[in-house]
């Protein structure tokens, strides 16, 4: 292609840009291009699967030097300064910031709010489930976390089974004989928005799963805000390199889960006690519901 130059597509906020370089341009010039069709400002511009000697390339590097094939499409990640501007201020009907250490389900009685249920409404509407394995009958629900639930993902490691929680594996084989599992991730709220995880939205879209027979695993307890009832807050793994050897947190909940798998109503119970639920059914094997009512919410 010497002389005529490189043309590669930019991906970003579902358009393509097409965008003509000469041979001697630079990373830079691209990315002022870029800024040209899009108003994303270089520096705020991230361009994913760009490399140069197995790095991200510097501004300097020539554009013949990455060896892109004609039309090579590249993702970029970027926002506007005018969007930016949109979400530097909180809105105006923004809820009173909650500490999640001092949180307690009469604080957080938010969950039948009508503006929020309209919210939740909406993303039945549009919210779109990427499912693995279809929904088996008769199983209930359990919604996992994955950063400090499932993984330690802050630490650094050569592998991510080096940051893996202890008796993963053993868990999940366990856990789905008796329920479906949904993987509920989230991005950390920016500008003092909070994201929550409103398990109003699984009901929804389907309807064999309620607050009957759903409970949800999170280290955050203000994730459970609309739905304070299915939350058990796990104890956060963090430091993998240092607690692998003594975190048995998931053993312990998979006795949980199979002990409560034969309950038909979860909003009886009290997951605050789980713990509890389990050394009291080794003291009463003749007598289930007493074991049940002993953990009632009040």
């Amino acid at each position: 292609m010497a002389g005529e130059g490189q043309t590669v597509v930019i991906k970003w906020s579902g358009n393509e840009y097409r965008v003509t370089l000469a041979d001697s341009s630079t990373v830079a010039n691209m990315k002022d291009c870029i800024y040209k069709d899009t108003g994303v400002r270089p520096e705020r511009q991230k361009l994913l699967g760009l490399k140069y000697k197995g790095k991200v390339p510097a501004d300097d590097v020539v554009i013949s030097e990455l060896k892109l094939k004609p039309n090579t499409k590249i993702m970029m990640m970027g926002s506007r300064e005018e969007e930016l501007d949109k979400v530097k201020e909180p809105p105006p009907d923004l809820p009173e910031v909650i500490n999640d250490f001092d949180i307690e389900e009469d604080e957080i009685a938010i969950e039948n709010r009508e503006e929020y249920l309209s919210k939740i409404d909406r993303r039945v509407r549009d919210y779109k489930i990427e499912v693995f394995n279809p929904p088996r009958e008769g199983k209930k629900l359990l919604v996992l976390d994955i950063d400090y639930t499932l993984f330690d993902h802050r630490s650094v490691a050569e592998t991510a089974n080096e940051l893996m929680r202890p008796f993963l594996h053993e868990f999940l084989q366990s856990a789905y004989e008796d329920y479906d599992i949904v993987i509920w991730g989230m991005s950390p709220p920016m500008y003092g928005v909070i994201e929550v995880k409103p398990l109003g939205v699984i009901w929804g879209k389907y309807h064999q799963w309620t607050p009957k027979n759903t409970i949800m695993f999170d280290d955050i307890r203000r994730n459970f805000i609309m739905n304070p009832q299915n939350g058990l807050r796990i104890k956060a793994f963090r430091e993998a390199h240092q607690n692998r050897a003594k975190d048995r947190e998931l053993l312990k909940l998979a006795k949980y889960l199979k002990d409560i798998s034969t309950v038909d109503d979860f909003t009886t119970l009290n997951h605050r006690k789980w713990e509890k639920y389990r050394s009291k059914r080794k003291h009463d094997h003749s007598d289930g519901d007493n074991v049940s009512e002993s953990l009632n919410t009040d």
